[in-house]
């Protein structure tokens, strides 16, 4: 079995960390899909995904981590990028933390811990990105 869906997130600020487990999960349940993979992409190139724990202070340490995580590059002079569009930082960042998640399934629940959860991470913003999702499996 195959099935695919596609969400619209609307990110509150430049930088932010959105859990969109809920969201990931609602599509699951309605895509049937008992037991295989969900592969989690966004198809931009100023945001990524990452799985971690949404907690208030480890979220504040991530988007302290992503705004500066190129900081060292950038001490060896400016990004080249900048020159385009001035969202050097965005584009180096989200190459880093990449733009998929594959999460298995098993009885048609997600196979994330306890404590994980999916978000997606804003580095551009505030915008409205799709996260698309394709399921597989029985």
């Amino acid at each position: 079995m195959t099935a695919a869906a596609s969400i619209t997130i609307a990110t509150p600020g430049r930088i932010a960390l959105v859990n969109v487990t809920a969201d990931v999960r609602q599509a699951l349940r309605r895509s049937g899909l008992k037991g295989g993979i969900a592969i989690v992409t966004v198809p931009h190139t100023t945001c990524g995904l990452c799985i971690n724990e949404d907690e208030a202070g480890l979220k504040d340490d991530l988007a302290r981590l992503v705004t500066h995580l190129v900081d060292a590059l950038e001490q060896h002079g400016p990004f080249h990028h900048d020159r385009v569009d001035d969202n050097a930082r965005a584009h180096l960042t989200a190459a880093i933390l990449g733009q998929s998640a594959t999460i298995p399934v098993a009885l048609g629940e997600l196979g994330l811990g306890a404590w994980q959860s999916l978000f997606l991470v804003e580095l551009d913003g505030p915008r409205s990105r799709r996260l698309d999702i394709t399921f597989l499996g029985d």
